[in-house]
């Protein structure tokens, strides 16, 4: 009976990352499509500032001529790392919009506070503009991740 029991809990544990992978990149790809758009309206060119964080805490740096390249990547893992908090506060009993509305705050929250690692003014110094367009990023990061992870677990919820 206990080794049914820990095999359960090791494959909602398991199916819980793996939602939680899944709804981190569907939000990535959610708030990269957000930020092309935005970039297209305000002629905003991308940046390095994701490069310049890690290069800075983690003193990891790339290749000479490809740092846009290695922005990108860290673009891409930071999002969808972020995921598995989604997931960690549904696996707290966290759900839903409530759990959405706390990972929203954590992520704008992380972001405002590395800005500065990132080549940028601190949020104090911020226009109203950028944090407006700053939430709006997140929010869409975060609605989008919150959907796909509430989706892909009623989806097995109703499927057991």
């Amino acid at each position: 009976m206990k080794k049914n029991q820990a095999q359960r809990s090791l494959n909602k544990s398991a199916e819980t990352i793996g939602a939680a992978i899944m709804a981190g990149i569907a939000g990535t790809i959610a708030i990269t499509i957000s930020q092309m758009i935005e970039m297209k309206i305000t002629d905003r060119k991308a940046g390095t500032g994701a490069a310049n964080a890690v290069e800075k805490t983690l003193q990891i740096y790339p290749q000479p001529g490809t740092k846009k390249r290695f922005t990108k990547e860290i673009h891409w893992v930071y999002g969808t790392s972020w995921g598995l908090v989604r997931g960690l506060l549904s696996a707290f009993g966290i759900n839903k919009w409530v759990a959405t509305a706390i990972h929203f705050g954590a992520i704008t929250g992380a972001a405002m506070a590395i800005a500065p690692l990132e080549g940028q003014p601190p949020v104090k110094e911020w226009t109203s503009k950028k944090i407006g367009i700053d939430l709006l990023h997140h929010a869409v990061y975060a609605l989008i991740t919150g959907c796909v992870f509430d989706a892909i677990v009623n989806d097995k919820i109703s499927r057991t």
